[in-house]
């Protein structure tokens, strides 16, 4: 329900009078479709990206055929656009903190979820995926409410870090997609393949730099898109499966078999909620300052709740940890739209792609070079992002640099050496076999001890929420 706003607008925020002569909270504006659509597409454009990738990599690294890749996806993008309908219009005083607010799965699951899947026995990945998703979004909704007293636990040296060595550990993924995707075909690595993602990169960052507007929020999609035909004369582009894909078809219950639960699993993919939880809650506080509008402890929770909601849901249609979108934060900090119907309906957009699989075969059957291609960019900026929020976490003391240090040097041992954990108890291995993990809990652990322990002053840039 529209507010009126509790002072006088400043400047470019001035609110439009409603028909009764009140000003309306530039959030709560109601805009016409003429402006309301093509702010509504940038949204999606800047978000799509994102919202396909953890099914891309999940279901590659699972084995699904194109049939099960096509549900994976559609089930990824109705699960964002109910998360963020339920974010943005809210239910009540129990979820949505009513902001321009998108959720969606988040990339920092990836490698938590391929870890999983490797200690996994073959049918059995997908159901102890999901099974350590549906605790993580019940640990989601018991811990929201008091999860402001946890902040100063994840302050941004800590959140920091986490976010590059999302970026980091995924980086060999869009490397192997670049080569074409199959490690043990006689192709693998050949030169047409990475010519193609080295083509699809560049016009990527071709429109990054002369494109304007909205044309430059497509430039992933676009790259994609042009280096889709670029394969098609090759013959690296195969689109028969388009003609088995259902045109219309909602998402089936636990299509992928009932969850398993696996105490190893569980942890690392808690540990992994704790991160988002406090993603989406600087994500809020952002907001709030974009939109001048103030985010309290209860809208932080509704929030949060939102995304225990929909983290529940996920597993029964085949979603993962949802968090969210930062871009999309920055889409509302460079257009100036507030209002949360913009990205309300964009949200109502992601719900319909989702009962169309047709678009989700399209997307599924995008070469793995070209994927390569777009990925390097995409994990490359979360890595990015991680090093910017870094910059701003007091590097100039002592203990944060080896906090840093030995956090990251954590989080890279699995990826530098895969089989550094393999004497491990299989349940070490899923927690530690993952960098996110690792990292993450190393940098709550040295937080605690330098910051925390015995101190109550010191260091006190390193204790700020992010």
């Amino acid at each position: 329900m529209a507010q009126p706003a509790t002072g006088p607008a400043k400047g470019p925020c001035t609110a439009p009078p409603t028909a009764a002569g009140k000003a309306v909270h530039p959030v709560d504006e109601k805009l016409p479709p003429s402006r309301l659509v093509p702010a509504a597409l940038q949204h999606i454009a800047a978000m799509y990206a994102g919202v396909v990738t953890p099914p891309l990599i999940i279901g590659q690294a699972v084995g699904l055929d194109a049939a099960g890749m096509t549900r994976l996806i559609a089930a990824s993008l109705l699960i964002a656009g109910l998360a963020t309908l339920l974010q943005t219009l809210g239910a009540g005083r129990f979820a949505g903190n009513r902001l321009p607010f998108v959720n969606a799965a988040s990339s920092a699951g990836i490698a938590p979820m391929l870890a999983i899947a490797e200690t996994s026995a073959p049918g059995h990945q997908l159901p102890a995926i999901y099974g350590a998703v549906l605790v993580a979004g019940v640990f989601c909704l018991a811990v929201g409410p008091f999860f402001g007293r946890l902040l100063r636990f994840f302050p941004p040296l800590v959140t920091g870090v986490v976010i590059t060595l999302i970026g980091v550990t995924l980086m060999p993924v869009p490397v192997g997609w670049a080569q074409g995707g199959d490690a043990t075909a006689d192709d693998f690595g050949a030169m047409k393949y990475l010519a193609l993602a080295a083509f699809t990169l560049v016009v990527i960052l071709l429109i990054q730099r002369f494109g304007r507007g909205f044309v430059r929020q497509t430039a992933l999609l676009a790259g994609m898109f042009l280096g889709t035909l670029a394969a098609i004369p090759f013959g690296l582009a195969d689109f028969s499966a388009l003609g088995s894909a259902p045109v219309a078809a909602l998402p089936t219950p636990f299509a992928f078999g009932a969850p398993e639960f696996q105490p190893a699993a569980i942890l690392s993919l808690c540990i992994v909620m704790l991160v988002l939880m406090t993603e989406s809650s600087a994500g809020m506080l952002a907001l709030g300052e974009i939109c001048e509008r103030r985010t309290d402890g209860a809208t932080i929770t509704r929030g949060l709740r939102t995304d225990g909601i929909a983290t529940l849901l996920g597993p029964v249609f085949g979603g993962f940890p949802t968090s969210a979108f930062a871009q999309n934060v920055g889409v509302v900090s460079l257009t100036r739209v507030r209002s949360r119907y913009v990205v309300a309906a964009a949200g109502g957009a992601l719900m319909v792609l989702g009962v169309f699989p047709m678009l989700g075969a399209v997307v599924s059957l995008v070469p793995m070079p070209v994927l390569g291609g777009a990925g390097i960019v995409l994990f490359g900026s979360i890595a990015v992002s991680g090093i910017r929020t870094l910059a701003e976490a007091g590097l100039d003391d002592s203990s944060n640099i080896i906090l840093v240090a030995v956090a990251l040097g954590a989080g890279i041992i699995p990826l530098a050496a895969p089989s550094f954990y393999a004497g491990f108890p299989s349940w070490a291995q899923t927690v530690l076999g993952s960098g996110i993990s690792a990292g993450a809990l190393v940098a709550v652990l040295l937080n605690l001890f330098f910051h925390h322990l015995g101190t109550h002053s010191r260091n006190a840039v390193a204790l700020k929420s992010s």
